[in-house]
C-alpha cells in the first residue's frame, strides 16, 4: 500500500475532483505536474459531515529535494500519519461525506500546528535530522505556509461555508494515526479519541467502540485539550460544531486489510452516532 497519498486516486472509485493551486507570484515550491497542496474527495457527498486528514501524505514537493531524506526516513511516522489518509478515503465513500486531505508531508509544514508553534516546521523529528529544514529564515517559513498550510485550511473553510450556506451545522471528524511504541513504551490503545469540552460525538463513540471489545484511549495517547490540535480547534471547536479527533494505532492500518477493517468499524460506529438529528446544532444551543 502506497504511503504517498498525494499521488493516489480517490478511494472506493471516488476520483480526486479538486485540488488547491500552487504558488502565485512567488517561487513555486510545487513542481510541474505535482498535485496541489490539498485534495477534496467526494465534494458532493450528502452526509452532514466533513472529514479532514492533516497528515495524509509523505510526499515532499520536488523543488525541496526530499528535504535531504532517504526513502526509509520518509516511510516513517515523522513524514505522515501512516494509514490515516487511506482510512479517510474509505470513510468518505462509506459515509458519503466530503473529505479534505493535505497532499504533502508534515515535514514541509505541519497543518495541525499553529504557525507560531515551534513544532510547525521541525529541524529534528523523533531523532531524525531533517537537512532541508535547517536554518530556515522567517521568509522561507512564511512561503511554506503560503503555499501549503493556508491553501489546505482555506479549503476546509470553504467546505464549511458550503454547509453554512445550506443552513447545516455539520459534524467535523479529523483522522490521525499514532505509533505503537513511543520512547520505548508500548501503547496499548487501538484507537484514541481526542476531545475537549464537547462530548456529543466522542463519549458515545468511545462507549460504542469499547462495547465491541476495542481498547480505546480517552484523550490518549494525545489530548484534545492540547494546543497542538490546531485543525479541530480552529475550524470546529471555536464554532461549536460537533467534532472529534480520532487516532488509530499505525500497526493496525499499515496494510490494506487493516485499513479496510478499521475504516469499516469506524464507519459503522460513526454512522450510528451521526444518525442522531439532535447532533446538528452548535454546542450549547438548543
Amino acid at each position: 500500500m502506497s504511503r504517498i497519498a498525494g499521488s493516489m486516486p480517490g478511494a472506493e472509485g471516488q476520483a480526486v475532483t479538486q485540488s488547491g493551486p500552487a504558488a502565485g507570484h512567488h517561487t513555486p515550491l510545487i513542481g510541474p505536474g505535482e498535485p496541489g497542496p490539498f485534495r477534496v474527495m467526494n465534494p458532493h457527498g450528502r452526509a452532514r459531515l466533513l472529514l479532514v486528514c492533516d497528515h495524509a501524505s509523505n510526499r515532499i514537493p520536488s523543488p525541496l529535494e526530499n528535504l535531504g531524506l532517504d526513502e526509509l526516513a520518509l516511510g516513517r511516522h515523522i513524514a505522515s500519519d501512516i494509514g490515516a489518509g487511506e482510512v479517510t478515503e474509505r470513510l468518505s465513500a462509506q459515509l458519503d461525506a466530503p473529505a479534505v486531505l493535505a497532499s504533502y508531508s508534515r515535514l514541509v509544514v505541519d497543518c495541525n500546528r499553529g504557525l507560531n508553534d515551534p513544532t510547525s516546521i521541525l529541524a529534528v523529528s523523533d531523532g531524525e535530522f531533517i537537512p532541508g529544514n535547517q536554518g530556515l529564515d522567517d521568509e522561507q517559513k512564511a512561503e511554506r505556509a503560503r503555499q501549503f498550510f493556508h491553501p489546505y485550511h482555506d479549503a476546509i473553510a470553504r467546505r464549511l461555508d458550503s454547509f453554512a450556506r445550506r443552513g447545516i451545522v455539520p459534524a467535523f471528524v479529523a483522522i490521525h494515526s499514532f505509533t505503537p511504541i513511543f520512547k520505548n513504551v508500548r501503547r496499548p490503545w487501538q484507537i484514541g479519541i481526542l476531545w475537549d469540552t464537547d462530548p456529543r460525538i466522542p463519549v458515545p463513540l468511545m462507549k460504542a467502540l469499547r462495547a465491541q471489545g476495542i481498547t480505546v484511549g480517552d484523550n490518549e495517547p494525545y489530548s484534545g485539550k492540547a494546543p497542538a490540535d490546531h485543525t479541530v480547534d480552529h475550524h470546529a471547536e471555536g464554532g461549536g460544531l460537533p467534532h472529534v479527533s480520532i487516532e488509530i494505532r499505525q500497526d493496525l492500518i499499515d496494510h490494506a486489510d487493516g485499513v479496510a477493517r478499521w475504516a469499516r468499524i469506524l464507519g459503522d460506529t460513526l454512522g450510528q452516532i451521526l444518525a442522531d438529528e439532535h447532533l446538528y446544532r452548535r454546542f450549547g444551543e438548543g
